[in-house]
């Protein structure tokens, strides 16, 4: 695999970005690559993602805008990780992944996709949870 990070072209959305991070996460997994990212599973990278989720949380609390914009993407990057060594294990793909997400979002968000509208941040509540619900109870 060949990569080389001054030969790739500046990303102007986000999207790009996107591709990049996952372009970098298969590069770093690959032979030519670093043999720490090789080694890791999907278990580890979760776990990490933990930890970096934290490191972003306490960056908010300490209002700390530029600290959490790095703690975010620290996040973001170990998820991309994650995806990645999902992948080489056959788990999933990020194309699934990412399509599982927005349907489940779509879904549990029938309060503002249908026509009985949550009125408050309550009713919101109450109607994803009414929905999380029957998902478990496989109603859905």
């Amino acid at each position: 695999m060949n990569f080389s990070p001054e030969l790739q072209p500046t990303p102007k959305v986000p999207g790009d970005w996107f591709e990049a991070l996952i372009r970098l996460a298969q590069f770093l997994r690959s032979p030519e690559g670093c043999p720490w990212d090789r080694e890791q599973g999907t278990r580890q990278f979760a776990t990490f993602a933990k930890e970096e989720a934290e490191e972003l949380c306490d960056a908010l609390d300490e209002q700390d805008n530029r600290h959490a914009e790095e703690e975010f993407g620290d996040c973001f990057f170990t998820l991309v990780n994650c995806m990645v060594a999902a992948e080489e294990e056959g788990r999933f793909t990020i194309n699934s992944a990412l399509e599982r997400a927005y349907q489940k979002m779509i879904r549990r968000h029938e309060h503002v996709f249908r026509s009985d509208r949550a009125m408050t941040p309550e009713e919101a509540v109450i109607s994803w949870d009414k929905i999380k619900q029957q998902e478990r109870e496989g109603k859905i």
